[in-house]
């Protein structure tokens, strides 16, 4: 289902402030077929600036138009909708299958995986549209990969915007690895009944 922005967005939660861009782990992000290496970060940007563009952009090679992106967050989100933004003249992405939480997926993984949405899209060259998600299935979502199979008969998929509306937890990423790292045991931490020479096991 996609949302047109023909409404007061004030009015229907299209503001920035549900914009994930901020939650977006940016030098984690990658791409497979990219024809410039990196060039992937430069679609992630504040939903205002959606169509500002420097010329900068994401392209496949030539001649092959499927892309795979994969993107981290630095927190747990939930996510509400997806925006996509192409390329003119045939090369916007026509299709969009979607994981979750799947890390080091490559073409021939997302070619024969189930994708938990997917979607048949249209060009958007006006930012426009958003792509409404199964909400129940995107709750604690660390990472999502978004696979680009065609696009409109160009002989390129061209992106120049992607974006997520949602909410972050407040707990960071790398503050669950501490926690998770402090409630394991460390035996050294610990006097064992050989240790004491009887009684009861302590933490000091």
């Amino acid at each position: 289902m996609a949302c047109t922005h023909d409404h007061s967005c004030e009015d229907h939660d299209c503001s920035s402030s549900w914009s994930l861009y901020k939650h977006i782990d940016l030098s984690k992000v990658t791409a497979l077929n990219e024809a410039n290496p990196g060039s992937v970060k430069s679609v992630f940007k504040a939903w205002e600036e959606r169509l500002n563009s420097t010329g900068e952009h994401l392209e496949s090679n030539e001649g092959d138009p499927e892309l795979l992106v994969y993107i981290p967050f630095t927190s747990d989100v939930k996510i509400k909708s997806i925006s996509i933004v192409g390329g003119a003249d045939g090369t916007s992405p026509s299709k969009l299958r979607v994981f979750i939480n799947r890390d080091g997926i490559d073409f021939s993984d997302a070619q024969s995986m189930q994708p938990v949405q997917e979607w048949d899209l249209v060009e958007n060259l006006h930012g426009m549209l958003e792509y409404q998600t199964r909400y129940s299935k995107f709750q604690s979502v660390a990472n999502i990969t978004l696979h680009f199979p065609d696009s409109f008969g160009g002989d390129t998929t061209q992106i120049h915007y992607i974006g997520f509306k949602g909410e972050a937890t407040q707990l960071k990423r790398d503050v669950v690895a501490t926690i998770v790292y402090e409630i394991t045991p460390n035996p050294s931490d610990h006097k064992t009944r050989a240790e004491t020479g009887g009684g009861l096991s302590h933490v000091e």
